[in-house]
Order: structure tokens, then sequence, then C-alpha cells
């Protein structure tokens, strides 16, 4: 059990192995920590054998991907010992636009946990479907001028990088001309491409795939983000980069689920890298130092006139984090969070009625259809051609073929709804929706027929957000009222009724780990190959319209 001693309400002192990450060496001794600052760090003889280091940081996460508002999202993260997070806004802000933002800002400043936000700098995505808002050069401009923002977020705009988009290398010059770093968005980008992308002034990238092209974008001089999150999960590909680069490689999620949040965050990633075994400062760098250097956190590293940001845990081998602390407070301790529910009231922005069946009919036209296929763990997703099956001069869902129907509907106003067919959500039967679609979270929805995929939809719209799932006479459904994408409920039991509707989506035929989350990023038009917006089925490689039929 750790031992500490308590000298006054402000003042204690922690004892045990010091992980020192800016010296890069362990000792035993103490830690005095005073009005939430650490005080002083002695040398010397300790009798517990815990360790005693800077707390972790995830380098990049949507915090919305959760489902919770961020001051829940920190009351489960610091029991893994999470202290802070360098978070992209950006689902918020494609639906309520700076007002989102600040809400989060505002939401996370009510809990003692380092929330970091950036200044969303694709918002619409892009220009080929539907969101709430807009963030121009004026509103990029007012968010990078605010000390909370710390950076310009993800440019997923790379066409308009590379061909000097007005607005886009605008952007790009205010986040440069006041010294905040630029996140990239790059997925497959190599070669010439990619030597323009970075010289246009973007140090990270979170979005590599493979081993090589993440050594290019090493060797060309970007940051690389290794991911570990609900929905991608490229940690086993890249995590030796670790050890290779060990100054150029940062943790992160990326995208977070409540149900996996409970198990664990940037910890599991340490443990895992321990395993391999990765070099130990080398690991607990690319999740405490790096991440404050790069994006100039006020997060402690455990020095001397430091936050008095770290955790305890019992052994650098199972990694079990026994307390955490922000700012000198206990936040958490034994797997339990000692960060009090924070109420909000909801606000959201949906403005559409319910659906029929004729709404999302799809005419037999000659040629084959063009299937987007899914690759579980992954967000890229593939392209197949394939007969379609007709049924009275119409396309429908055909489940033997596991090729099922996938409609995007905007929520922002009545329009014609984005038609396509996906391969690989297995669906036997009934269908799965959600308004958690990256990144302009209109709705979107595959299954077995068109009467139960309205039915989903229709289940959305009636809670203005959320997730739904139909299986016969089986209705269930998991409202989330702010902006449609996030709740304020506990979130242990938003894990608990999320993982009953993916439980209940495995039993109607899917073999997905995570088929909400996988079906949340099918309309995510800046990751390759083929992806359906509300305006229609994409081309994420040529990036265009495409059709979905095929001669």
């Amino acid at each position: 059990m750790l031992k500490w001693r308590n000298m006054n309400n402000n003042t204690f002192t922690v004892s045990g192995n010091i992980i020192d990450v800016v010296g890069k060496r362990i000792f035993k001794g103490h830690v005095t920590v005073e009005k939430g600052v650490v005080e002083m760090i002695t040398e010397g003889p300790a009798m517990e054998d815990h360790y005693i280091l800077p707390g972790l940081i995830d380098a990049h996460v949507h915090i919305e991907s959760s489902m919770l508002i961020p001051s829940e999202f920190a009351r489960m993260a610091v029991v893994h010992g999470t202290v802070a997070t360098v978070s992209d806004p950006h689902e918020i802000a494609n639906v309520l636009g700076i007002p989102g933002i600040k809400f989060m800002i505002g939401n996370g400043k009510k809990v003692p946990f380092k929330f970091y936000f950036g200044a969303s700098s694709c918002v619409p995505a892009t220009t080929f479907e539907t969101a709430g808002a807009t963030l121009g050069v004026k509103e990029i401009e007012e968010l990078l001028a605010m000390k909370e923002i710390k950076y310009l977020s993800e440019m997923m705009n790379f066409p308009g990088v590379l061909y000097h988009d007005k607005e886009v290398m605008a952007k790009i010059e205010i986040a440069r001309k006041m010294g905040k770093p630029i996140d990239g968005h790059a997925p497959g980008m190599r070669g010439d491409d990619l030597v323009r992308y970075i010289g246009a002034g973007i140090s990270t990238d979170h979005e590599c795939y493979s081993r090589d092209e993440a050594l290019e974008k090493i060797g060309k001089g970007m940051k690389v983000l290794i991911r570990g999150g609900s929905a991608a999960r490229d940690f086993e590909e890249l995590c030796g980069l670790i050890d290779e680069f060990p100054e150029m490689v940062m943790l992160c999620s990326d995208d977070k689920q409540a149900d996996h949040l409970v198990s664990g965050h940037i910890n599991e990633l340490v443990k895992d890298a321990v395993h391999r075994n990765l070099d130990l400062m080398n690991i607990l760098c690319s999740c405490t130092l790096n991440p404050v250097k790069h994006y100039n956190l006020e997060v402690g590293l455990l020095q001397k006139g430091d936050p008095a940001d770290f955790i305890t845990v019992d052994n650098m081998h199972d990694f079990n984090v026994i307390r955490t602390y922000v700012n000198g407070q206990l936040v958490a301790e034994e797997g339990n969070s000692n960060i009090r529910p924070v109420n909000e009231i909801p606000f959201n922005n949906f403005n559409i009625g319910p659906v029929s069946p004729s709404d999302i009919a799809v005419p037999v036209k000659p040629g084959k259809l063009q299937v987007q296929t899914t690759l579980d763990g992954h967000l890229i997703t593939g392209l197949r051609e394939a007969e379609p099956k007709n049924e009275n001069g119409f396309v429908i869902s055909d489940p033997e073929q596991d090729i099922l129907k996938l409609v995007v509907k905007n929520r922002y106003s009545d329009s014609q709804a984005g038609l396509g067919f996906i391969q690989g959500f297995g669906l036997k039967r009934g269908a799965i929706a959600s308004c958690v679609a990256h990144d302009s979270h209109n709705i979107i929805a595959t299954g077995t027929s068109d009467d139960s995929i309205c039915r989903a939809i229709n289940l959305v719209i009636k809670n203005k957000g959320g997730l739904a799932l139909v299986d016969g006479e089986l209705e269930d459904t998991l409202p989330l009222p702010f902006a449609g994408i996030m709740t304020v409920e506990n979130g242990y039991e938003v894990a608990a009724k999320y993982q009953r509707m993916v439980k209940l989506a495995r039993d109607m035929g899917s073999q997905l780990e995570a088929p909400f989350m996988t079906l949340s990023f099918m309309a995510l038009l800046v990751i390759p190959q083929l992806k359906l917006s509300d305006k229609g089925l994409f081309d994420g490689k040529n990036f265009r319209f495409t059709d979905l039929f095929k001669i």
C-alpha cells in the first residue's frame, strides 16, 4: 500500500522509486508537494517499492468519441494515470461551431484535469458533405488567439495544402505566426506530396498505417503519433519506432469509446510496449516529455517547480496505477475516481423529420455495384464490385453475400440521403444507426432491409441523436443529447449500455469488434478508399464523387 506523509492541507511527501524522464534515470527518493507544485525532490533511502512518474498524456484524442462530455471523460481517464489530453474538438465543432468548442473548454475547466484543445482546421472536413457549422479563417484566428487553444488541429484537407488553397494556407499561416504547432492528417501520403505537405509547416501525423510510411515521414522531419484507439490500432505495426526514434514519437488514442475507457487508456500502450521489451525511458517519454515539449503544455514532468502532475504504479511490468495527482490533488486512488460529476444543460443542432423506405430506395441501373468494404480495426476501406440484388427493379441488401445497404442522412435539414452498399458488417437481420458519424455527424445506418434501416434512423431522429438498433420487434437506443454525440450520464453506465448494444449487434451477425464505432467512420471522406456522405458515394483516393454503378 502507498505510504505518504501529510504535512498539512497543502503539503505532502510521496516516497518510492522516482522515474526522472528528463534526466533519464530511476532513483530512490522523496517528492514533496506544496500548494500543487513539486517543492522538492530528495534522493535517498525509501521503504516503498512502488514507482513515481509523470502523469500520462494522450497526444491526440477526440473526447467526443467517448460519447462523454469532457468532465466525465476525465473522471474515467484519471483512474488509468492520464492527467492531460491534446484534444481536437472538431466533432462538436462540425455540429455547433465555436460555441461547441467553448463548451468543451468550459466544461473541462470544471474538473482537475488538463485538457488542451486545438482550433479545428477543417470544419466541415470537406465540401462534399453537409455539416452544422463552418470555421473559416476569421473563426480560426479567433480560436488560435485564445490561451486555451494550443495548436491548429489536424489538417485533413491535404489537397488544399498540396494545391495551395487560399483559405487552407491562410489558416496555416495564422498558426505559424502565433507560434502554435500544426497537426497533420495524411494517410498514405508519400514522396513529393509529403515533402510539400510538411513544407507547409505541418509537424505531426497520426494516420500512418504502415511502418514504411511512418519511417518516410520521420525521415522528412514529421513526428509520428502511434495510435491505440477503439477503431484504429496501429501500435503493433509502429511501436518499434519508440526505440528507433525516441524523440519523434508520441502515443495517442485518437478515438476512445466509453467501454474501452473502462479498461484502460494510454497506460495500456505503455504496458504493451514494456512487454515488448522496448526501452522504458523511451516509452515513458513518448507519453510525457515529448507531448509537453511539442505542444508547450503546462503539465508537470516531476521536476522541481513543476505542477504536481504525477502517478504512482506498483511496478513497471504490470503497470497498475495506484494513485493519480493533478496539480497536487489526489484525483484517483486504487481504481476509483475522486472527480465529482458535473451537470450541464444539453444543446443540439438537429432539424429533420422521419424517413420512409421510399426515401432510401435505389433503382437498378446498368453495371455492377461499387461496394465499400470494411477492415476491422482500421479506418481505411476498400472497394469491390458486385452484382446487385434486384427486387422489383430496386437494389436491396443481400445479407447472404454480406452486402448491406448503407445510408447517410443529413441531420441539419431535410434532403435526399446518400445511398451506397457495404460489405464487412455481417448483419443477418435488423439494422443499426448512429449520428456519431465522422466528421459532420449526420445519421449513418446499415441493415438487412429498407424497413429496418428506416426504423433505426427514425429512432435516432426521435432522440435527436445517439445510437439505435432494430432487430425484429426489439428496439434499443443510447440517447446522446449533447450535440447528438455526447451525454452527461455516468461514463460507466454509458459503457454498459453501449456494450449491451454491441452484444445485440453481434447477436444479429456482426463479427466486428466495434460495429458502431466502425460504422461511424464509414462517412469519413478524408480516409480512403470508398466512403459515403449525405451527398453521395465518394472516392477518397481521387477526392471526388463516384457513381454507385460501374459499367
